[in-house]
């Protein structure tokens, strides 16, 4: 029988509930859910980071697309960076610097899908100065990267493109061309793949070239490369006919100073520096000094007639034998043995002769002149590669130096110095810095003068009678009235003077009755040829090229042949009827 039915109290119900605010959940369920939270931020972050990147992606695509055209298979291009540069251009505004977008052309060689020896193949079909086998030779290399050409047009590089071989790639460079390859190469100079200029006129005007402010506007520089290429071509085949160590050219403005042509050989290409050796960089035009020999006897004559110790052409000076001075002996190579006027010294050459008018107008004479033609310092021109001219101290200057130093000897210049000072004694006496910049008419500086224009008149008729009855008579030019005078010096190596070894220069002016330009040619070390019947002199090997030159750029300059005009030179032939010789 069951027992009675017993109810619970309603107070001991509501012990037996559970509460409704305290749950014991287990410790692991507690993390799960925290670790749930941080994978949902994470994979919000990355999908915000997608959503960023995409629009970048996308322009970035769309310029490959419309740059190459590319299709599926087509290469990657990586963008390059360089600063941005200004041209410069001819006086004509011929382009002789300027910066393009040029590519790299690079290669995975591990990732090839194509036969390497086809590949090498094709891609030297596109670029013709590497050649196929040097192409082969990266695309086989062991290494992860390698550089197949650099400077690359952008229609070659769309070529290489079109191949389609994913292993290739093109990377955009601003690179410095230099569209007339070595042509003035000293002159302009180059910059390096950081777009510095390193020499020349990239060096001089960097900052000028690069500067935010001015790199959109060209320089301009005096040059004309017409001119330029007839200096370069008349003494690139002197320097190979006399198989030369060198050779320098300038051609300059009298009135302006502005330098129109200026090479120097051998030369290099700017577009490719690192390939030239330190020889074919080296200006000699401005940077390297040479004792230019006879040459200087028109600025002796010239600082005589200006001091006024030569007071008659027909003053004559005792060449009679040589001069013997503290065992060095002055002689003349073809020495006439008499008494000369001031004429025949000049066309006959004359180093003893010419030693004696500088005595005569004494050593304080020749130094003041000298200074003020500025053959103490460095040319005044743009070019940082200048060299400084050597010469004795004054308390070595004595009666010997004065002498020697009359005809070219124990003193080195440059090129430039010389074609500077013959533009000074014929433009009427003035002095002007040569400039590698063109010069506006009303820009060119008054300068200072030097000479008379009395012995400016006396010297343009003397350096005349030089190339019509003198030792320059190969430098005349039919109608051009040229001016000139030879000098061929022994040349100077370590201190001494090298037997057989000259420098032939030749100093020439155009048209004498009104110049307008000077020349001056240089050939270092002439070996003599069969065209010069084996002479090493500056009559017998610069002479002619000055004639051809002359003829070549008078007309692009302006100045028509006239064989109707010359310069008076008739009373200056009294007692100078002897065959001259240098």
């Amino acid at each position: 029988m069951a027992g009675p039915l017993i109810l619970p109290t309603a107070a001991a119900a509501a012990a037996a509930r559970p509460s409704a605010t305290v749950v014991n959940r287990p410790p692991a369920l507690e993390g799960q859910r925290l670790t749930a939270q941080s994978v949902a931020r994470q994979r919000l972050v990355v999908l915000l980071l997608l959503f960023l990147a995409v629009p970048p992606l996308l322009a970035l695509r769309l310029t490959d697309l419309a740059i190459f055209e590319a299709r599926p298979e087509a290469s990657r291009t990586v963008t390059g960076s360089a600063p941005p540069r200004a041209d410069i251009v001819d006086r004509n505004g011929v382009e002789l610097a300027r910066t393009i977008e040029a590519y790299a052309v690079s290669v995975e060689p591990r990732k090839l899908a194509s036969n390497p020896a086809v590949l090498a193949h094709r891609i030297a079909a596109v670029l013709p100065e590497t050649t196929e086998a040097e192409i082969l030779a990266e695309l086989t290399h062991k290494g992860q990267f390698r550089y197949i050409s650099r400077r690359v047009l952008p229609s070659e590089a769309k070529r290489i493109n079109d191949i389609g071989e994913p292993a290739i790639y093109l990377r955009r460079e601003a690179e410095r061309l230099y569209p007339n390859i070595s042509l003035a190469a000293h002159a302009i100079g180059y910059a390096d793949d950081k777009g510095i200029g390193k020499v020349g006129m990239e060096k001089a005007f960097d900052t000028r070239l690069g500067g935010k402010d001015t790199r959109e506007q060209p320089l301009q520089l005096a040059l004309d490369v017409r001119v330029q290429q007839a200096l370069e071509h008349e003494l690139r085949a002197l320097y190979l006919d006399q198989s030369a160590k060198g050779a320098a050219g300038v051609v300059l403005d009298v009135d302006t100073g502005e330098i129109v042509a200026m090479t120097s050989l051998p030369d290099f290409n700017p577009n490719r520096p690192g390939q030239s050796d330190d020889d074919s960089r080296y200006n000699k035009v401005t940077f390297a000094g040479y004792e230019l020999g006879s040459t200087f006897k028109a600025l002796t004559i010239a600082s005589a007639l200006n001091a006024g110790t030569i007071k008659s052409m027909q003053q004559k000076y005792d060449a009679t034998r040589p001069i013997y001075m503290g065992g060095f002996r002055i002689r003349d190579d073809h020495a006439k043995n008499r008494w000369l006027t001031v004429p025949e010294i000049f066309i006959h050459s004359s180093n003893i002769g010419t030693a004696r008018i500088a005595m005569e107008a004494g050593r304080d004479t020749q130094r003041a002149m000298l200074e003020s033609l500025g053959f103490f310092k460095q040319v005044e021109v743009e070019l940082p590669e200048r060299a400084r001219p050597q010469y004795p101290p004054l308390s070595n200057w004595g009666d010997l130096a004065t002498m020697t130093i009359a005809y070219g000897h124990g003193i080195t210049v440059t090129p430039l110095h010389l074609a500077n000072a013959y533009a000074t004694v014929v433009n009427g006496g003035i002095y002007r810095a040569p400039t590698l910049l063109k010069r506006a008419p009303g820009d060119v500086p008054e300068g200072r003068r030097v000479f008379t224009s009395a012995t400016s008149d006396t010297m343009r008729a003397l350096l005349r009678l030089v190339v019509t009855n003198g030792t320059g008579r190969k430098a005349n030019a039919p109608g051009y009235r040229v001016g000139g005078k030879t000098g061929t010096a022994e040349k100077i190596a370590n201190g001494r003077y090298v037997r057989g070894a000259n420098v032939s220069t030749f100093a020439a002016a155009f048209p004498m009755d009104k110049p307008r330009y000077v020349i001056v040619a240089m050939v270092d070390d002439p070996r003599g040829s069969k065209s010069t019947y084996g002479f090493k002199t500056a009559g017998m090997v610069v002479a002619p090229a000055i004639s051809r030159l002359v003829q070549r750029i008078g007309p692009i300059l302006g100045v028509q042949p006239d064989a109707s005009k010359d310069i008076d030179v008739a009373s200056l032939l009294a007692n100078a009827n002897d065959a001259p010789t240098e």
